[in-house]
């Protein structure tokens, strides 16, 4: 398996995680979680979003849920919430489209989770590139990154 900024972020921290590759034909957390036999509620979709002018935040959502971005603004204190370009994305994370993940992003950026993550015992999040998930305990990402826990979906 082909090492990723996000492989090794959670080797350096000693996060306990399961990686598995799949053939991604598709995009999005419903593909990854049918190839990989796993609930799509506990498949994490990874969204990079701009908080008024200038601030930048990721969110991990459930593949089944959308993001309210309203809720999002008003949670982070900011005037409006945006979904950035899959450019802006790509540069911000160091990850293109589909293989965006949280871990090892190349720049450090605020972290949101779905309160319904918690819920779970273990979630899927994008390891780094297209076709790699990691399975872990949605705890050690808050614990690991510094989440923040809202209900955000719509």
């Amino acid at each position: 398996m082909k090492m990723t900024a996000g492989l090794r972020f959670l080797k350096q921290h000693k996060i306990a995680h399961d990686a598995r590759e799949y053939d991604c034909r598709v995009k999005g957390a419903e593909y990854a979680a049918e190839a990989l036999g796993w609930p799509v509620q506990q498949m994490a979709k990874t969204l990079v979003v701009k908080l008024g002018p200038r601030e930048h935040c990721q969110v991990l959502m459930p593949g089944d849920r959308e993001l309210s971005l309203k809720t999002l603004a008003r949670e982070a204190g900011a005037k409006s919430a945006t979904m950035t370009t899959p450019e802006e994305a790509e540069k911000l994370t160091g990850y293109l489209v589909g293989g965006i993940g949280p871990f090892g992003v190349r720049k450090a950026m605020p972290l949101w989770i779905d309160a319904s993550l918690m819920d779970c015992e273990r979630i899927g999040v994008n390891g780094g590139r297209r076709g790699l998930i990691v399975f872990l305990a949605p705890g050690d990402i808050v614990a690991s990154l510094g989440a923040r826990v809202v209900d955000l979906g719509t």
